[in-house]
């Protein structure tokens, strides 16, 4: 009974310590999914300070952006950077609740939204973000969101 013990004993050791020497997948996935939400956060970033360099920076050079709704309609990216940055208007677009999915060098987040313009409350909906592991990093390939102006929880924010 003694010996039994003994190597029961040996083997949660040495489960433990198999555990604490190697990263979990978890973690790595937890890894994975910081790295492509801190891309959605400096692109909102640069939108709240209308910092061109900064959001430049996240997209790569095909983007697009369409929005889902009765009609479809999409825009090269060089056009939304340059209504974000040409806009009088403060805008703070925060995320609540996203889902992250990594696949190698592709990544989708799901990131609901409130947008707020000049401190006021205009819409909320859904950002879906595809990104491309490309040029050392997560560059966003395309955004198709959604905006909806009920059924809104304006004091979500992030």
């Amino acid at each position: 009974m003694r010996g039994m013990w003994r190597k029961g004993a040996c083997m949660v050791a040495l489960v433990s310590a198999t555990s604490l020497a190697a990263p979990s997948a978890g973690a790595a996935q937890d890894a994975a999914d910081a790295e492509v939400l801190a891309v959605v956060t400096t692109l909102f970033d640069g939108m709240r300070e209308k910092d061109e360099a900064k959001i430049r920076s996240v997209f790569h050079a095909d983007a697009r952006l369409h929005t889902a709704g009765p009609t479809v309609t999409g825009m090269p990216i060089e056009n939304f950077i340059q209504n974000v940055i040409g806009s009088q208007a403060e805008l703070d677009e925060v995320t609540f609740d996203e889902d992250v999915l990594v696949d190698g060098p592709l990544a989708v987040a799901w990131t609901p939204y409130n947008l707020f313009v000049n401190g006021q409350f205009s819409h909320c909906g859904v950002d879906a973000f595809t990104m491309v592991r490309a040029d050392g990093g997560w560059k966003i390939l395309q955004i198709v969101d959604t905006r909806e102006t009920e059924g809104c929880d304006p004091s979500r924010r992030g």
